[in-house]
């Protein structure tokens, strides 16, 4: 198999694409009910304290694999035809098979922006470890994202994996022969410290000279997790990548008076499409810029 796809590299980027778009059906559902399973955590504990039921949340089993998916105006259960990546959509024009509700555009798009970025790391890695531990990685960029995005938090429960991982692939190195991911250990370990004592000292310094927070824990984490799986060389150029991103994107949506200055912006997704960048094109950005300062 390994042969044939080394042969015809086309065929594993399209193999990659389709997987892609059912992975990209499993992130809607990740993005959606995470933060809720979250929330019913949160206030069973605090249910054992002030004793407030939360009935507004979902009763029952309610996690990523249970209750199948329905249709949130009028409860109808989706079928496996009604649930097929994009296609589905495209068939039901957008609405809902039973009381004709429109669809958010947002579960497509998610399906194919997973799908366009798989075949893009599929394209740049070829076939074998390194493209599968980036596609693995640039999922879980999406998930971060949109939840920071949706919610303004980062889950522990994907960020920290998402550390270990690094620091896992970091032992591997050596035999994978890798040029950007599995960096040796000490670079990990390094780079993971880094990440995370970078913004850590900036949040702190912030709200010293402030009294204000100017971003969440979730966020040094990221950088962490960005930290353990690309080594610490390739942290300044995602911070000032996420800065100059986030700025940019920041002006504009105040400029265009489609968020308050009082609102705060999550941070997460700029720092996501950063590590996503760096670890496609980081070393080549970083020589570029080193000649361009000659």
């Amino acid at each position: 198999m390994q042969a044939l796809f080394t042969q015809s590299p086309i065929l594993f980027i399209g193999i990659s694409f389709v997987l892609a778009l059912l992975i990209g059906s499993f992130l809607n559902v990740v993005i959606y009910r995470l933060p809720i399973m979250m929330e019913r955590e949160w206030r069973a504990q605090c249910e054992e304290i002030a004793e407030t039921p939360a009935t507004e949340l979902p009763t029952g089993r309610f996690d990523l694999v249970a209750p199948r998916s329905r249709c949130p105006a009028c409860g109808h259960t989706i079928t496996a035809m009604q649930n097929i990546p994009v296609i589905s959509y495209l068939v039901l024009g957008g609405k809902c098979g039973s009381c004709q509700a429109p669809i958010s555009r947002r579960y497509p798009l998610i399906e194919l922006l997973t799908a366009v970025m798989t075949a893009i790391v599929a394209w740049r890695f070829g076939i074998g470890w390194e493209a599968a531990a980036a596609i693995l990685m640039t999922w879980t960029l999406i998930a971060i994202s949109v939840i920071d995005i949706d919610h303004q938090i980062i889950p522990d429960s994907i960020s920290l994996p998402l550390i270990w991982a690094g620091l896992f692939l970091s032992l591997f190195h050596e035999s994978a022969g890798a040029e950007i991911l599995f960096v040796d250990p000490r670079t990990a370990i390094a780079g993971g410290l880094a990440g995370y004592l970078s913004l850590w000292s900036i949040y702190h310094l912030f709200r010293l000279l402030t009294g204000k927070e100017g971003m969440g824990y979730g966020d040094f984490k990221l950088l962490a997790a960005l930290g353990a799986w690309l080594g610490w060389q390739m942290l300044p150029l995602i911070i000032l990548l996420s800065a100059f991103v986030g700025a940019i994107v920041g002006v504009a949506l105040i400029a265009f008076k489609r968020q308050d200055r009082s609102v705060p912006i999550p941070f997460g997704p700029y720092l996501a499409a950063a590590g996503w960048i760096a670890m496609l094109y980081g070393p080549q950005i970083m020589d570029a810029y080193l000649d361009y300062m000659r």
